[in-house]
């Protein structure tokens, strides 16, 4: 279903701990993931995804820096 090489178009999604993955665009994305407005082929998202996640922490390991508000 998400093999590489494929064709279909993808939706970057991000959970509650702002770790991010693919999800085919024509699904509702699973439970406890939402769309963050990213679409297009896989590497695309992928590409994407390694841009803005550069901290693989779960939010929740994250040291806190209140200035990032």
């Amino acid at each position: 279903m998400f093999e590489d090489g494929d064709d279909r178009r993808y939706a970057v999604v991000r959970n509650h701990e702002h770790q991010y993955s693919v999800w085919p665009e024509d699904r509702p994305a699973p439970e406890g993931w939402e769309p963050v407005g990213v679409t297009g082929v896989k590497q695309e998202c992928l590409d994407h995804i390694g841009r803005v996640w550069t901290d693989m922490r779960p939010l929740s390991l994250r040291p806190h820096d209140p200035s990032a508000a």
